[in-house]
């Protein structure tokens, strides 16, 4: 490879034997691969960490009179004695003499003496040997950028960037080590439960072991008493035998006997009859005659009959004839209502008949309505091409869609979308510390979005309620939900972070609102709804639960339909007959086979996510249809006028006879937002709003409706008993 060109007076400087020869450009690229080398060799070194040397006396003097680069590389040349910039071009053009190898450069050698003595010198003994021994190669290192002048920026900055490298990574060292220590840690606690279990395997064993041991004498005694049984049982089998021919024996005896006696009295009263015929002297010739008469009058009486039959045999008797005659006048007048009833339903039937012809007109033009508004409207959408999209496939969306209708499936696919749109979402801004917002969002900022699923969320709502239920319980009242909620996550995880889950669990609710345990956590806590519905439903699954049991006498755990029924009376008295066949059907009983019992104890599960089983959520939706029932009776009642206290405190005695005085002035003051001491007639809402408000409460009947009979009312409303 040829060397680059260089300039006249610098190649007649490089003939000298005291200077450097110019190097090729192979040989810059084996220096600087040699130079890279060494250094990537060693390179966790720190420069904090390490100690200042001092440059060796035979290195500092070196530069004027050693060569610095490898001569005895086949492209290095020697060239002739001469003084610099003073050659002839002729002499300058004439052949180069032939290479010749030489010796390693004395610098270099002295380089690598300096680099093994100060490695013979480490302590290698001691923590941090790498470290220790990068310093000696990072000190030739700067003694090699000091000689080269030219190259000093360049491996400068290679120095720089491999120290950067170093410190980055021996600070990823450094925390990889406490992670270290924080698993041998966890392993230790591992290991001690694992051992813990093991141990109480091992007594849990020895006590299985004694207890098969003593089943085996139990057994062993049972085989014992069932021989011993089953030789007394063949010996009175043989005693039964020989008692039974005994007892054949003398049956067959008494027959001969009984035989032998009739055969004695039959004898002795054929001689009686002979004596006594002997005695009256009767002919046996008048006997013969008399019964030749009694022939006669046989066979004519004979014939007299059989004329009878022939004549009578079709006529009824008189008693008959009354009686179907009574029967005939019945029938005719219950024939005479039937005409009037069917002439009447004939009219009935024109009248119908007409109303359906012009129903059947209506029908033809808003049938023509509907197809110029399809013609005009959008499409109904293929919901099948969304198992292409949504994550999990065709499975999943088959599972998402069964039994939905257009609206339940918008709002399946705003689920899905909003939670991909959540997950991507780090942080989220906070509303400020208005009066306005809510006591759990009151942040100015920004806050971490904790990416929660579905299970967290609902295990998270499940664990705030039983510690809000067991604290009321203590304090002997309610405190409000919003303030708890965040209360809870500044106990569990201080007052910063603990904004980062409010609104994280906070958005999560407001996006699965189909969810039911996050809806209704979500209601109560924004104030649609009150808490007292939470625990009434609580306390209503607890009544069902405690009569179902009750009726459970032998607590199998499995009931009849019957006595699911007689249950689901006794626990709610006001449900009519077609609501308690909505809640057997929604308990899995099927009327094709009625041998099938009904696992209660498994109707008041709820999964992972919080979806609970079909009779818990056909109660639930009863008690909206029952409430919608309330709301429309007492919107009946109240009207559209300003309502006072008195207006509202009459509207539900009317609707709700059985309604405790208490709860109706809890009610009222909920209403009014007042107490009863500060209601009079000044008072007055809005129809409007009276109904919001009363929407909000958890309305329930407390007494049987109007028109039927009073009984046990079917909860009590302040309830805090937990299912």
């Amino acid at each position: 490879m040829s060397t680059p060109p260089r300039p006249p007076c610098l190649q007649a400087a490089m003939d000298r034997p005291s200077l450097p020869c110019w190097p090729s450009s192979q040989e810059f690229e084996k220096r600087v691969l040699f130079q890279g080398s060494a250094e990537t060799l060693h390179f966790e070194g720190s420069a904090t960490d390490s100690k200042t040397f001092q440059k060796p006396r035979t290195l500092e003097s070196s530069s004027s009179h050693l060569s610095s680069w490898p001569a005895y590389t086949p492209s290095s040349t020697v060239l002739i004695k001469g003084q610099p910039c003073t050659q002839p071009d002729w002499r300058r053009s004439i052949k180069r003499q032939p290479n010749f190898p030489t010796s390693k450069p004395r610098y270099l050698e002295m380089l690598e003496a300096h680099l093994r003595t100060e490695l013979q010198s480490l302590d290698l003994t001691k923590g941090r040997i790498q470290e220790l021994r990068l310093q000696p190669y990072r000190e030739v290192f700067e003694f090699f950028m000091d000689e080269f002048k030219t190259y000093k920026p360049l491996l400068a900055s290679i120095k720089k960037e491999y120290e950067t490298t170093i410190a980055h990574l021996r600070d990823k060292i450094y925390s990889l080590e406490s992670v270290n220590a924080y698993l041998a840690t966890a392993s230790d606690k591992c290991t001690e439960k694992i051992l813990a279990f093991q141990r109480q395997e091992k007594v849990e064993i020895v006590q299985l072991k004694k207890e098969r041991i003593h089943l085996l004498q139990l057994i062993d005694q049972t085989k014992e008493e069932k021989s011993s049984l089953e030789i007394q049982v063949s010996k009175l089998q043989k005693a039964v035998a020989e008692e039974n021919l005994r007892y054949l024996n003398e049956r067959d005896a008494r027959k001969l006997l009984l035989l032998d006696l009739s055969e004695m009295y039959r004898l002795k009263e054929e001689t009686k009859l002979s004596k006594i015929q002997d005695e009256k002297g009767e002919d046996s010739v008048m006997l013969t005659l008399a019964l030749k008469t009694a022939r006669q009058d046989l066979t004519k009486a004979q014939v007299e009959l059989n004329t009878m039959k022939a004549n009578f045999g079709d006529v009824v008797p008189r008693r008959d004839f009354e009686s179907q005659e009574k029967k005939y006048n019945e029938l005719a007048e219950k024939m005479m209502a039937l005409q009037e009833d069917f002439k009447d339903l004939q009219e009935e039937y024109n009248t119908v008949l007409e109303v359906h012809r012009q129903v059947a007109e209506e029908r033809d033009q808003f049938y023509n309505e509907l197809i110029n508004v399809q013609r005009n409207c959008t499409p109904r959408p293929e919901w099948d091409k969304c198992a292409e999209v949504i994550a999990g496939g065709p499975e999943r969306w088959t599972t998402l869609s069964a039994g939905k209708t257009s609206d339940q499936l918008v709002d399946v696919l705003l689920e899905d979308l909003g939670a991909m749109l959540l997950r991507e979402k780090d942080t989220f801004t906070g509303l400020g510390k208005g009066d306005k917002i809510p006591i759990f969002l009151r942040y100015d900022g920004l806050v971490r979005n904790k990416k929660l699923t579905k299970k967290e969320v609902v295990s998270i709502l499940r664990e705030i309620w039983r510690e809000k239920i067991f604290v009321d319980q203590q304090k002997g009242k309610r405190s409000s939900l919003p303030e708890f909620f965040l209360n809870y996550f500044q106990r569990k995880f201080g007052d910063t972070i603990a904004f980062d889950w409010t609104y994280s669990t906070f958005e999560i609710m407001k996006l699965y609102r189909s969810n039911e345990a996050m809806s209704v956590f979500f209601n109560i806590l924004t104030g649609n709804l009150d808490e007292v519905t939470y625990h009434s439903h609580l306390q209503q699954l607890n009544t069902l639960l405690k009569e179902l049991t009750n009726v459970d006498v032998g607590s199998t755990g499995k009931l009849t339909s019957e006595q699911f029924i007689i249950a689901v009376k006794a626990a709610f008295p006001y449900k009519t007959e077609e609501q308690i066949q909505e809640l057997v059907d929604a308990a899995g009983y099927k009327p094709e086979t009625p041998e099938e019992f009904i696992l209660y104890k498994l109707l008041f599960l709820e999964d992972e996510e919080g979806t609970p089983e079909p009779l818990v959520l056909k109660m639930k939706d009863q008690h909206i249809h029952e409430k919608q029932g309330y709301l429309h009776a007492m919107q009946a009642e109240l009207g559209s006028r300003e309502v006072r206290p008195d207006d509202l405190r009459a509207a539900f005695c009317i609707v709700d006879p059985g309604l405790p005085d208490q709860t109706l002035e809890s009610y009222i003051t909920h209403v009014f937002q007042a107490s009863k001491e500060q209601l009079d007639s000044a008072f007055s809402l809005p129809a409007e709003t009276v109904m919001q408000k009363l929407a909000s409460l958890d309305l329930r009947r407390q007494g049987a409706p109007p028109g039927e009979a009073k009984g046990t009312p079917l909860m009590v409303e302040q309830s805090s008993s937990v299912f």
